[in-house]
């Protein structure tokens, strides 16, 4: 019985889309899901062919002369592996065949891998020069018939056949040559290995990650049950916790920040809330004289400031929400708040003057900026002011003349005080 053409059958598979399983034997009945275990291929007419069997299909690199040499051509599961992994990319590609145990100089090259394919598809692509006639198989093959042997080949066979040997021709070893293998050496040293968006992400080795998992699933379930708990704590607050904190209930409740009074200072209740509200600083001098155009030529004591917020939760969803201020620049305006307006400040703004502290509840620079935040306000070239530098405030340098950068100054004054607040008086954000 003849042996099944290797480079004919995988293409007719391929044509007529019929499975192709693999096995550890000829049989069929030793399949097995691996390819790179198995070490045969299995079409649907049950025909197991080796894997390593080489076939018609000439390499571009081989030989075009008529000795034929079972190194010029491809084997099965090298055409096979080309077809399989057509859609793949060049690097996964070149790796899959690699994990096969195909070598460098022996699988289909990426360039030339959508040519075979469309040839074992039946589209063309190929030159037919290189596709040896059924009549000639690369040597190693088990011959079918003498006619069907090269010439060598069959010349060969006549000779054991006129000796008087009826058994089959042994299989010639294949003998790398010396220089060949040194060259594929040096070339394999120098190897570049492609990569692309999805083998740059792919690690060496495989990681295990459970014992974090397992060690971060405790944890997790205390959070969960102390942020229960607090909840719960919070939707029903004790009677004593209400009495000592009767202010911070309050509906009315809003922070309080007090600058100076000084008609020298950068920051005054001219140009506070343009300042501080649409994040665009004007000279007081200006302030003061747009005022006055506008029929307000004195400032109130107490000017309100509206702070737009936007913050996004974790399923991405951006929530605005409104924070209101309250700016004054005496005690005498701060007063008006109530007996616990201290309470609610929750920043001062300086310009290095002491006299500005002494009619304060802290007149100490040390201490009062123990309890409110402060904030130094400074031209941007300006020299370093010795006097502050054991105050425990910010400095808030504001260029004199590049007003695009107000934004990123005013941005980084409110990130400064809701750290500040969030730290120390909690009760006040809003």
């Amino acid at each position: 019985m003849s042996s099944p053409d290797p480079l004919s059958t995988l293409q007719q598979a391929i044509k007529a889309r019929s499975s192709i399983t693999y096995s550890t034997s000829s049989s069929p009945q030793d399949a097995i899901p691996s390819l790179a275990q198995a070490t045969h291929l299995v079409f649907a007419n049950s025909e197991a062919i080796p894997k390593a069997a080489p076939t018609r299909f000439r390499k571009p690199t081989g030989s075009s002369s008529t000795t034929v040499n079972e190194a010029d051509f491809y084997s099965l599961e090298a055409l096979y592996i080309a077809w399989l992994l057509r859609d793949a990319p060049a690097a996964e590609y070149m790796k899959q065949s690699r994990e096969h145990g195909i070598a460098v100089s022996a699988f289909v090259s990426f360039t030339e891998r959508k040519k075979v394919v469309d040839w074992l598809e039946g589209k063309g692509g190929i030159d037919e020069g290189r596709i040896l006639q059924s009549g000639g198989t690369p040597p190693g093959t088990p011959p079918r018939s003498h006619a069907s042997l090269p010439a060598g080949s069959s010349q060969k066979a006549k000779a054991a056949t006129s000796g008087g040997e009826s058994t089959s021709p042994v299989k010639r070893r294949y003998v790398p040559d010396a220089a060949d293998v040194e060259v594929v050496k040096r070339i394999k040293e120098n190897e570049i290995e492609l990569r692309d968006r999805h083998t740059a992400l792919r690690g060496v080795k495989l990681n295990n990650f459970s014992n974090v998992r397992t060690a971060w699933s405790e944890k997790l379930k205390k959070l969960r049950g102390a942020s229960k708990s607090s909840g719960a704590s919070s939707s029903f607050p004790s009677s004593s916790t209400e009495s000592k904190l009767p202010a911070r209930r309050s509906k009315n409740n809003y922070p309080i920040i007090i600058i100076s009074s000084s008609p020298t200072a950068l920051v005054t209740m001219h140009n506070v809330k343009r300042f501080l509200q649409e994040s665009v600083f004007e000279t007081s001098q200006d302030a003061k004289a747009r005022s006055a155009a506008e029929g307000n030529p004195k400032p109130e004591d107490m000017i309100p400031l509206y702070r737009k917020k936007t913050i996004i939760d974790s399923s991405g969803k951006e929530i605005e929400s409104h924070s209101r201020y309250f700016v004054v620049d005496s005690v005498e305006a701060l007063s008006k708040f109530g007996p616990d307006c201290w309470d609610r400040v929750v920043c001062v703004m300086t310009t290095g003057q002491v006299w500005q502290f002494r009619p304060y509840k802290w007149n100490e620079p040390r201490v009062l900026f123990h309890h409110v935040k402060g904030i130094y306000v400074s031209w941007s070239n300006d020299p370093p002011n010795t006097k502050i530098k054991d105050w425990n405030v910010t400095e808030l340098k504001i260029d004199p003349h590049r007003r695009h950068v107000d934004k990123s100054t005013v941005a980084s004054f409110w990130k400064t005080l809701d750290t500040w607040i969030q730290a120390n008086k909690p009760w006040l954000m809003t």
